[in-house]
């Protein structure tokens, strides 16, 4: 399918006005020069578009889906049903074959409205010191053990339930609802990697820019419609913001897009008061808006409250032993997978990224650190989240700013 791709580059008017000042030359001016080096059928798969005035990538994105860039795009007949809209950065460097595997799907009769692949920060990984390295593996671990395997098991046990209600059509509503309620879990869009069929986006008026992060209302709302995501064996591999300072703006983004999509959740459950839409409510505040800013205190405080209580049942001996040893192994098995099996997960994929990445662990400082200080990622994240959370309480408001991917 890749005399039928077009990459479309979408910059914002401010940026081509005040280009950062380590680029000197804004982006939209790189890909038009680079456009026009091209030759002819080249120049035709290449767009740039302008967003004028002010927005954040979802209205970027909004802007190349107008019906009038569509036409100048695609051309005057083109069918909605027959075209994805791929959604990428500009540090984002995909896997070459990504469009094969969705053409191979959709003309094996396999296709589905939206997919999501595999998403790791490690374009930059040689250029990290030792904390950024860390920082590099639990991020992409994230999207591993947690957005895909969300993705992969979601698509499975939604089709094991529809077998089994096949089977008992007496009790299939009250197992859909036991199921929606008990066993569902969010679908997550991560803004990279990511494709959804065009008409599919027209019907829900394109990308959501009620919030900060238009990926995760993105997510929400597909599931809303009971559309699955199908998951996508890909990688793609984009850089991490390169400083603490820049990883925990990034993190206050994404913690401000969490707040945003309480309103966006709880407006679709008063819309449409299902067990999936409460469900979905339920566990966004519990293991998203509560659980982001208190994880790093969770450790310190249980391990305070292990040997308080090691100290008061000093007499009784199991009790002693169990307030020792609980909060000892939940900071071993932490240690254990944070710092040695994420990072030989993530090795294991080195063989399979878009580009090659030295991913080994190869002194013995790098080794320490990487084992011991597993949890760095994880404090500046909280960071992110209570700089919102003071943000909000003193001003009111929080802003969020870019992600700053520029090398320092």
């Amino acid at each position: 399918p890749h005399g039928r791709l077009h990459v479309v580059v979408v910059t914002k008017e401010e940026e081509e006005r005040g280009p950062h000042p380590e680029m000197g030359v804004p982006t939209a001016e790189i890909v038009r020069r680079y456009r026009a080096e091209l030759p002819p059928y080249a120049q035709k798969m290449l767009w740039q578009l302008v967003l004028p005035g002010p927005g954040r990538k979802a209205e970027q994105l909004n802007w190349a889906l107008r019906r009038e860039a569509l036409r100048e795009i695609l051309g005057d007949s083109f069918d909605p049903s027959r075209v994805f809209v791929g959604v990428s950065d500009a540090d984002s460097l995909p896997d070459p074959n990504v469009y094969r595997w969705i053409a191979g799907e959709e003309l094996a009769g396999r296709g589905a409205l939206a997919y999501q692949g595999v998403t790791l920060s490690l374009a930059n990984f040689a250029r990290l010191n030792i904390r950024g390295r860390i920082s590099a593996i639990q991020q992409s671990s994230i999207f591993i053990r947690v957005s895909i395997a969300r993705l992969i098991n979601e698509f499975k046990r939604v089709r094991f339930i529809e077998r089994l209600c096949a089977h008992v059509p007496l009790l299939a509503a009250l197992l859909r609802a036991a199921f929606d309620l008990f066993f569902r879990r969010s679908q997550i869009c991560l803004g990279h990697n990511q494709f959804v069929r065009l008409d599919c986006l027209q019907s829900l008026g394109g990308f959501p820019t009620d919030g900060a992060t238009e990926d995760s209302t993105l997510g929400y709302e597909l599931g809303a419609r009971g559309i699955l995501i199908k998951p996508m064996p890909m990688l793609e591999v984009n850089d991490l913001p390169e400083t603490p300072e820049k990883i925990v703006r990034q993190n206050a983004r994404w913690y401000k897009g969490v707040l945003d999509d309480v309103s966006h959740l709880w407006r679709t459950w008063r819309r449409a008061p299902t067990a999936y839409n409460l469900t979905q409510l339920c566990r966004h505040v519990g293991n998203k808006v509560v659980e982001w800013p208190v994880a790093a205190g969770v450790y310190p405080v249980v391990g305070f409250l292990g040997w308080h209580l090691a100290y008061l049942y000093r007499d009784h001996f199991w009790l002693f032993v169990f307030s020792l040893a609980f909060p000892s192994v939940a900071l071993g098995v932490t240690v254990w997978v944070g710092g040695i099996v994420t990072q030989e997960l993530i090795e294991e994929l080195a063989p399979y990224l878009p580009k090659p990445v030295d991913l080994r662990r190869k002194t013995f400082r790098e080794k320490f650190w990487g084992i011991f200080r597993s949890q760095t990622y994880w404090l500046l994240a909280t960071r992110g989240a209570w700089r919102v959370l003071w943000a909000l309480a003193r001003e009111g408001r929080y802003e969020p700013a870019k992600t700053d991917r520029i090398s320092r």
